[in-house]
């Protein structure tokens, strides 16, 4: 498969490792209001690189990500996305707890924010999965037994983008860690399980 950017960034890439570079002060997060007068609100910005290829039918989509977790809201991603104001990311992520969680955000216009299970140590694996206009993201600690974070539907047509991205809103940038790849053309027979 052929992967192209959105908002080019560094890139390394080799024996199944996969590193980008995330710039200070990205992300992919639309927000129309403050969610109060205390916390970090995520801004709107639609910066952060994106490494991805463009993919028809159901799939599922497998990588072990890694990185240090510095400031809030670092992360390692995986994105789906039919648009700019159509979209979905599944990321490995520092969060406004200080915890190591798995959060999604789903984008049809505004973006909402999901926070996950939090995660110890620095590596977990990531899934999407499409079904028709159904997806799921799931997560594992071993890259064998995969437990759901989300099932949304989005309104795409045949084809999407599917690849990864490096995100760091608050933080000054630091390379993202994507490791063993896979995008399979395949449809699950249970997309609540991812398999």
């Amino acid at each position: 498969m052929r992967f192209k950017w959105l908002n080019e960034s560094r890139l390394n890439e080799s024996n199944g490792r996969i590193e980008i570079y995330a710039p200070p002060h990205t992300d992919f997060f639309y927000s129309s209001a403050s969610a109060g007068d205390e916390g970090i609100t995520p801004e709107s910005l639609c910066n952060a690189p994106y490494y991805h290829t463009e993919i028809e039918g159901d799939f599922v989509l497998k990588v072990r990500v890694s990185h240090d977790f510095v400031s809030t809201y670092d992360a390692a991603v995986v994105m789906i996305m039919k648009d700019m104001a159509c979209w979905a990311k599944h990321c490995f992520e520092k969060t406004d707890f200080g915890t190591h969680a798995v959060v999604s955000v789903v984008t049809n216009g505004e973006s909402d924010d999901a926070n996950g299970c939090n995660i110890e140590g620095n590596t977990v694996w990531l899934q999407a999965v499409r079904m028709g206009n159904a997806f799921a993201f799931h997560y594992s600690t071993d890259g064998e037994h995969f437990y759901m974070t989300r099932y949304f539907h989005l309104p795409v047509g045949d084809k999407v983008m599917i690849g990864l991205s490096a995100q760091s809103p608050q933080g000054e940038g630091g390379i993202r860690i994507f490791e063993d790849l896979t995008i399979e053309r395949r449809t699950v027979k249970n997309i609540r399980a991812g398999k």
